[in-house]
């Protein structure tokens, strides 16, 4: 999959490419067919989200809730632990 067509926003990915390889994110974001925005609560923070080419990642079945109400970045790394 080289566009993000399926993606939705909270779906869990892993890095497969550049510094970041065998990092585990969730997509908060989609920007466009190419590029997303992806969060780990920890170095890439909610405010401070990650940019990423598709195919630079390998995609998880896996979802997030991320329309909580106290959506904050501890909850997001709570969340990604299993994954890791």
């Amino acid at each position: 999959m080289d566009n993000t067509l399926g993606l939705l926003k909270g779906q869990i990915v892993r890095s497969k490419k550049g510094r970041d390889e065998g990092k585990v994110f969730v997509i908060s974001e989609v920007i466009d067919k190419d590029y997303l925005f992806l969060v780990d609560g920890k170095l890439r923070k909610l405010d401070r989200p990650k940019k990423k080419k598709v195919k630079h990642l390998y995609i998880y079945n896996s979802f997030i809730d991320l329309d909580v109400k106290d959506l904050n970045d501890s909850y997001i790394r709570k969340k990604l632990l299993p994954y890791s």
